[in-house]
């Protein structure tokens, strides 16, 4: 593992946000925490980088690098009234790096920011402003990335966009990255592992992929003449227009679409519904 936390805890007067947690991501791989507000992921993500002691419990961190982690926690804290040459000049010099504006500029290139703008930071966008702050978190080379709830606020496009550049540089860069947000779809779309808090508690953790899959029990079936099949009367379903809410466990969903293909219902999308009451059950 590249970072872990294990049996972290802390208590804020009679309040215990976290309650022994443990988690870890590895190089290349890109955890998620997952959890509504005021589940413990900001205290989390604060111990991990230093600004909390936990209660209890221990930090690993890499100890071979200048700088082992980096992020952003809460919201990129950037000078506004500096433009974006301006801003990874100063924080690079507050981290003992003196950039030339060639090098400054790749910096800029690796998350996807142009090198010709010239105006102030306030004029950028929120998905401009999460890359700057991911551009001078990754200043001194960190081996973790961790980013707090970094899809708020961004439209779609920069949501989409966003979730590309966190992907490169989990596989081109090899960082270990962890985010956390409430938003399940976006974290099932790049995480490998997901950890789940429910206040304060780790209620859930393991692959992605696998936690989804068997916390879903509704696939939202559509095509032109779903209503038209046989097959589907071997389920609970309920129809929406063009579309089917089939309870079915998810080992078998191919078996029901070559079912459907047989019956020449060709399927425009298959959607899981993830339950999220039990995925937020105590499991852990």
């Amino acid at each position: 593992m590249i970072i872990s936390g294990t049996n972290l805890s802390k208590v804020y007067g009679k309040r215990k946000v976290l309650d022994n947690v443990s988690i870890g991501c590895a190089a290349g791989e890109i955890c998620g925490i997952l959890g509504a507000n005021g589940a413990g992921k900001t205290t989390l993500f604060k111990i991990l980088f230093g600004l909390i002691t936990p209660d209890s419990g221990q930090v690993v961190l890499p100890n071979q690098s200048v700088k082992p982690i980096g992020g952003i926690i809460e919201k990129p804290a950037l000078y506004e009234y500096l433009n974006a040459y301006d801003n990874i000049h100063l924080f690079a010099s507050i981290q003992g790096l003196q950039l030339t504006k060639q090098e400054i500029a790749t910096h800029l290139v690796k998350v996807g920011l142009p090198t010709n703008r010239t105006d102030k930071v306030a004029n950028f966008s929120m998905g401009m402003k999460q890359r700057l702050g991911i551009a001078i978190a990754l200043l001194n080379n960190p081996a973790c990335l961790v980013l707090d709830e970094p899809f708020t606020g961004l439209d779609p496009l920069g949501v989409s966009s966003l979730r590309r550049l966190i992907a490169d540089l989990a596989e081109k860069e090899q960082l270990a990255i962890l985010l956390s947000s409430h938003i399940i779809e976006e974290l099932s779309k790049l995480c490998h592992t997901l950890y789940v808090l429910k206040e304060g508690k780790l209620v859930n953790a393991g692959p992605a992929q696998q936690l989804i899959a068997e916390n879903t029990y509704v696939y939202n079936i559509c095509a032109d003449n779903i209503k038209q099949s046989v097959c589907l009367k071997n389920y609970p379903v309920e129809f929406k227009g063009n579309c089917a809410m089939v309870t079915i466990a998810a080992a078998e969903v191919p078996s029901l679409i070559q079912l459907l293909a047989a019956e020449q219902i060709y399927i425009t999308s298959c959607t899981p519904e993830l339950s999220m009451e039990k995925l937020f059950e105590t499991n852990c």
